[in-house]
C-alpha cells in the first residue's frame, strides 16, 4: 500500500477530530481571505463608486458627512445653502460640471434625491459610462411630476415605469408623514453599481417645493456636486483656499476619494482585530493539526514498526504522517474558498442593499494566493512533529 494511501486510511479512521480540523483550517483560511481581500475589494469599490465627481461643495460641517450625503446618499446634510452659491460655483473658470442636489424625503426607506435632469441625461458616473434608462423610460423635466427610479431602488420597491408613488417627509420611513404630492415612475435606470442605483431621483424643485417644507428655503439646496476640467490640477487648491480657508459658510471636500479613504483609515483599528482574530484561529488550527497527528502516531507506534519490518523505509512512515497533515490541510483550504464564497457573496449583498455599491468578492487580490499558502505552510510545519516522532520509532521496542 502506498504512503498516500495509508496517509488517507488514517484521516478516515479519526474522521471526527479531522472534519474539526478541516473546518478550524476552512475557517481560518476564509477570515484571512475576508479580511484582507474583501477588506481592500470594499474600499477601491467605495472610492470607485463616487459618481464620477473630483469634489461636493455643501454648507459648513464635516467633509466626510457631506460626501457621504452628496456622493453616498448615506448621510444627512450638515444643513443647507443658497441657490446663489451654486451659481457661483459653477461659473468658476476649472469647473466642467456642476449638478445641485436637494435631500430631505423618502419613499419607504429609499431616499428621493432632487436634481437638475441634465445630471442623468449628461453627467458620466464613471469614465466612459453615462447613466442609461431601462426600455420604455424617460427623464423628468425641471417643472414635472415625474420621478426616476434607480435600478435597486425600483427593485426592492417593486416599482416600474408607469406606477405612482407618495413621498414621505424625512430620510427615515414614517407612515404618518407622507406628502400630498403623487410623482410617476417615468423611468428606471440600468444598474450602475453605485449609490445611484438606491435613491429616487425627482426634479430639483420637488423636494424644494414639497408640501410642509419650509417655503423660506424653497431654492436653498444640500450640496453641489463637481466636475473639474481636465488639466485643472490647480482648482482643487484654489477652491479649498476660498472656501475652507478664507470662507466659513460652506465646506469644500476634496478630493472626495480622499475623504473615503480617510474614513476606512479611521477604522482601520477594526481590521487589526479581525487580522489578530484570524490569526488566532490559524494558529488553533495548526495546533489542532499536531495534535491529533501526534496522538495517532502514539496509538499507531506498533503498525509503524510493523510497516517498518516489512521493509517500509524512515522516509516512508515520516511521508505518511505529512501527508496526513497537508491532506487536511489541504481540504481546509479547498472548504475555505466556499465559505468565503458564501460570507463574501452574502455580505455583497448586504451592503450593495445598504449603500448601492457593488463588491465583487472574486475580483482578485494577493491574499487570494497567500493565504491558501499560508495555510498549506502551517498544515507542513504542524505535520513535522508527528513524522519525525514516526521517523524515529524504533521497530524492536514496539513489535
Amino acid at each position: 500500500m502506498r504512503a498516500y494511501e495509508i496517509a488517507f486510511r488514517g484521516i478516515h479512521q479519526h474522521r471526527v477530530s479531522s472534519l474539526i480540523t478541516i473546518g478550524a483550517v476552512a475557517l481560518a483560511c476564509s477570515m484571512l481571505m475576508l479580511v484582507w481581500a474583501f477588506k481592500k475589494e470594499a474600499e477601491s469599490s467605495f472610492v470607485g463608486a463616487n459618481g464620477g465627481f473630483d469634489a461636493v461643495l455643501g454648507p459648513r460641517g464635516s467633509k466626510l458627512q457631506i460626501v457621504l450625503n452628496g456622493l453616498y446618499h448615506l448621510d444627512e446634510s450638515p444643513g443647507l445653502m443658497k441657490w446663489e452659491d451654486y451659481e457661483q460655483i459653477a461659473k468658476f473658470p476649472a469647473i466642467e460640471a456642476a449638478y445641485p442636489i436637494a435631500v430631505g424625503d423618502n419613499y419607504r426607506g429609499y431616499r428621493l434625491v432632487g436634481t437638475v435632469p441634465e445630471y442623468l441625461q449628461n453627467h458620466y458616473y464613471t469614465e466612459g459610462k453615462p447613466f442609461e434608462l431601462g426600455r420604455g423610460g424617460t427623464l423628468f423635466s425641471d417643472e414635472s411630476m415625474l420621478a426616476v427610479a434607480g435600478s435597486l431602488a425600483a427593485r426592492r420597491l417593486g416599482v416600474g415605469v408607469g406606477d405612482t408613488f407618495q413621498p414621505y417627509h424625512g430620510l427615515i420611513f414614517n407612515e404618518d408623514a407622507i406628502h400630498e404630492e403623487v410623482y410617476t415612475v417615468s423611468g428606471v435606470l440600468e444598474p450602475t453599481g453605485t449609490p445611484a442605483d438606491r435613491v429616487i431621483w425627482i426634479p430639483l424643485k420637488g423636494i424644494q417645493t414639497m408640501s410642509g417644507h419650509n417655503p423660506a428655503a424653497a431654492t436653498d439646496i444640500s450640496a453641489v456636486l463637481l466636475k473639474f476640467k481636465q488639466g485643472a490640477n490647480m482648482a482643487g487648491f484654489q477652491l479649498d483656499m476660498l472656501y475652507n480657508k478664507q470662507g466659513n459658510r460652506l465646506t469644500l471636500a476634496w478630493p472626495a476619494n480622499r475623504t473615503i479613504i480617510q474614513f476606512f483609515d479611521k477604522i482601520s483599528w477594526i481590521d487589526k482585530a479581525l487580522q489578530a482574530m484570524a490569526a488566532l484561529v490559524a494558529i488553533i488550527a495548526g495546533g489542532s493539526i499536531l495534535a491529533i497527528l501526534y496522538n495517532a502516531m502514539n496509538e499507531r507506534s506498533r503498525d509503524i514498526a510493523v510497516l517498518r519490518a516489512l521493509g517500509a523505509k524512515k522516509m516512508t512512515v515520516f511521508s505518511i504522517s505529512l501527508l496526513e497533515a497537508l491532506g487536511m490541510t489541504f481540504a481546509g483550504v479547498v472548504a475555505g474558498f466556499a465559505v468565503y464564497a458564501l460570507f463574501g457573496f452574502a455580505i455583497g449583498e448586504v451592503v450593495q442593499r445598504e449603500t448601492g455599491v457593488a463588491l465583487d468578492p472574486f475580483s482578485g487580490n494577493a491574499s487570494m494566493i497567500w493565504a491558501p499558502v499560508g495555510m498549506l505552510g502551517i498544515g507542513f510545519l504542524s505535520g513535522l512533529v508527528p513524522s519525525v516522532k514516526a521517523y524515529r520509532t524504533e521497530v524492536a521496542r514496539n513489535l
